[in-house]
Formats: C-alpha cells, sequence, structure tokens
C-alpha cells in the first residue's frame, strides 16, 4: 500500500471498524433477497506525510452509479452554509458577474444555485446520473462523468477555464488524487481558485467522529498532507478555513504558485497540528480506544432501555449513521425503524442491518420512547423540527462523541 497524496509507503493501521457495506447502499424490498456484500473498513496513516487514509478501495462504479441516494440540499442548515459558501467567495476572490464557476461532484446543484444567484456562469460535473438528472431539471448545466481530464477539456472547449472550482466533501472521496490535481492544472484559470471543504481530521479525532469514516471517504485531511501535496502540481494552498459543518470541516484554498498571497492561517494551522499531535502514533491510538469506548457505551445504553422495555427508533438516515449502525451491530432487535426525509431512501432498508426507512412522519405517529440521532451534526436544527416529539414525552439520544439522553 501506498499514500494517496505523496505515494509514501510507511503506513500504519490505527482504526479497524470491521467490514460493512456501502453506506449508501439502501436496498428495496426485492433486493434484500440478495446477500450483501462487505468490505474491510480500516483506517492508515502515513508516517512521511500526514494522510489518514482507507487501506481498501471499493470501486467508485459501485458506489456512485447504482441508484445514489444522496441529495445535498435535504437540511436548512446545509442549504444555509452553501449558500453563505457562495457569497462568501465570491466576495473574498472578487470574483466579476460571468466568470465560470464549476463545481466537482455537484450532486443536485444547491452550491452551483449559490453562485449562480451571485450572478456567476456554472457548471457541474457528478457521476451519478440519477442525480445528474435532478440537477439539469433545476437549471444547472451538468457533466454526467467522473472528473478527470477528459471532462476539464470538455468544459474549457464549450465555456473557457474556470475562475474557481469547487469540491466540497469530494476531494476526500477520490482514489487517483494526482489525476484529479493534473485535469485541475486544466480547467482553473492561471488566476483562478481550487476550494476544497471536507470534514477536518483534527475533529473527528478529538471529538470521536468515527462515523465520519466509510468506504466513499477514502481520505480524511488535515492541512498538512495537503500543503505538501499540491507543491507537487506546482500549485499552494493560501487560505484555510474552519468551518463548523459536519461537525467540523476545514475549507481549503488553492492556486498557482505565486499568484495569491499566503494567508498566517496556513501556518498556524499547521503548527497547531504538530503541537497536538495530530498524526502521532499514541494521539491515533488513544482515538482508536475512544471509538471502543463509545461503541460499548452506546450498546449499554441502548440495550439497558430495550431492558426497560422502552421503544427506540434511528431518526435520519445519513450515511455517517449507516457507518456507526454497522460497527455496533445494531439492527431491527433495538431499533423499531429509521426516519428519513428524503425519498430516495423512504421505503428501503438501511445497508446491513435492514432496517426499514419510513417518512418523518411515523414519528409523531408512533411516538417512540427514544429516538437515536444519527446526524447528530445537525442535530439542533433536527431537535427543533420536532419539538412535538419532545413535548409528547419523547427523548433524544445523541452518540457523538459520547452518548447521551437529551431531554
Amino acid at each position: 500500500m501506498k499514500c494517496r497524496m505523496c505515494e509514501g509507503r510507511r503506513l500504519f493501521e490505527f482504526l479497524d471498524l470491521g467490514s460493512t457495506p456501502p453506506a449508501d447502499e439502501f436496498k428495496t424490498a426485492e433486493q434484500l433477497r440478495q446477500p450483501d456484500t462487505y468490505y474491510p473498513l480500516q483506517v492508515w496513516m502515513c508516517e512521511d506525510c500526514g494522510l489518514a487514509q482507507l487501506g481498501y478501495v471499493v470501486a467508485p462504479e459501485i458506489l456512485y452509479q447504482n441508484d445514489y441516494p444522496y441529495e445535498s440540499s435535504t437540511t436548512q442548515a446545509g442549504r444555509d452554509h452553501w449558500a453563505g459558501f457562495a457569497g462568501s467567495v465570491v466576495s473574498e476572490l472578487g470574483l466579476e458577474p460571468d466568470q465560470l464557476v464549476v463545481d466537482i461532484g455537484s450532486n443536485v446543484g444547491v452550491l452551483l444555485e449559490a453562485f449562480k444567484s451571485n450572478g456567476m456562469r456554472v457548471h457541474g460535473v457528478d457521476p451519478a446520473p440519477n442525480i445528474v438528472e435532478k440537477a439539469v431539471e433545476r437549471g444547472i448545466d451538468t457533466t454526467c462523468a467522473f472528473f478527470g481530464a477528459d471532462s476539464a477539456r470538455e468544459i474549457v472547449a464549450a465555456k473557457g477555464r474556470a475562475s474557481v472550482i469547487t469540491g466540497t466533501n469530494v476531494f476526500a472521496h477520490i482514489d487517483d488524487l494526482a489525476s484529479f490535481a493534473e485535469a485541475v492544472v486544466l480547467l482553473l484559470d492561471d488566476d483562478g481558485a481550487l476550494i476544497i471543504e471536507a470534514p477536518y481530521f483534527a475533529n473527528l479525532v478529538a471529538d470521536t467522529e468515527y462515523d465520519t469514516i466509510y468506504h466513499e471517504h477514502l481520505s480524511y485531511i488535515s492541512v498538512r498532507p495537503v500543503v505538501k501535496f499540491f507543491r507537487r502540481f506546482d500549485m499552494e494552498v493560501f487560505d484555510v478555513q474552519r468551518m463548523e459543518i459536519h461537525g467540523g470541516s476545514l475549507r481549503i484554498f488553492v492556486g498557482r504558485t505565486g499568484r495569491r498571497p499566503v494567508s498566517p492561517e496556513v501556518e498556524r494551522l499547521l503548527a497547531e497540528e504538530e503541537e497536538s499531535g495530530l498524526h502521532d502514533r499514541e494521539t491515533l491510538s488513544t482515538f482508536a480506544s475512544a471509538v471502543r469506548q463509545n461503541r460499548q457505551d452506546l450498546l449499554a445504553l441502548l440495550h439497558g432501555l430495550k431492558i426497560e422495555g422502552k421503544t427506540v427508533v434511528g431518526l435520519s438516515a445519513p450515511a455517517k449513521g449507516m457507518t456507526l449502525l454497522n460497527y455496533c451491530r445494531l439492527g431491527k432487535q433495538v431499533l423499531d425503524f429509521v426516519t428519513e426525509k428524503s425519498p430516495l431512501k423512504i421505503g428501503r432498508f438501511t445497508p446491513g442491518g435492514h432496517i426499514p426507512v419510513v417518512p418523518d412522519e411515523e414519528l409523531l405517529r408512533v411516538q417512540p420512547d427514544f429516538a437515536l440521532l444519527l446526524a447528530w451534526n445537525f442535530a439542533d436544527e433536527i431537535m427543533c423540527n420536532l419539538d412535538e416529539y419532545r413535548r409528547r414525552g419523547g427523548r433524544f439520544i445523541i452518540p457523538i462523541p459520547t452518548p447521551r439522553i437529551v431531554d
């Protein structure tokens, strides 16, 4: 095995979450007759550059091109985040009307809609046919493909080079990062910026966010390996911003070397990672112990409630929740059902545990005693929306970083 960024071979495994099905493989009732396919889910650290990465890579065609069920517009907090993202980028980079913004892994086009409302020309690239169809219906020009040199050249030929390329929660999904960077170089204007947003590995470790780990997320991003990686392509990280979304994320700005002043925040975060020992064996061993303890505590809490005769359901069905359910071996014997607002998942069954996914309205109709909040990163919004459930006596369980009951 070699590092996805620096190609070094000095890696060590620090976390083993067993084997799980793909986190977005929600099956229909008919598909339940077919066996589940489980893939190893172990995380390794590169001692040369500091990248955390999965040891096993599931083919992207399996993950993204078979009835992909994720839509980026599901929560209000998410929509607000994308709107703020577009507005701040236009302002901070001084973009002029009609400059081209390309979003890689553009999903249904929520971020590009926000850039469009700010006067930009936009184009998306996404490999999931069912999702691209929805984006086109919303008026977002979208290429159905995995991003690479071919799609980059096609966009340049049709629309010119991009002033901004965004990759929100997609850079960490890519196996061949060198080819990705080469395609960015082809597509990006000389003074343009690539903007990557991904969950921050420092938050994952500090707050025991192990459910962020699943097969789509091949890399777990920190500043140190990204800075080193882009130097290979005559590019540099010129700014880094910490964001609250998804339990703590990084927004990384990359441009051609010497084109923009480098923010002191880059060096500050590099120093902070070094001082905290983020990439060290001891730190990661402590994290792995915390993950095992979380599973033990959550199982004790849930099994205790079931022994008392309490009813428990899952609340929302994000990919991260499927890692938690499968790692903790939580199935229909503990959770009666999982609620969801996305029509792409309702009526299906969770990967591995085959828990039925029902509409959110079932929570109030059934009124279970407890709801395990799987999308804990949007806990405030979800609990606010379900205040009626709470008024009727329902209680929430938040599993990360420490399992706890919220009245």
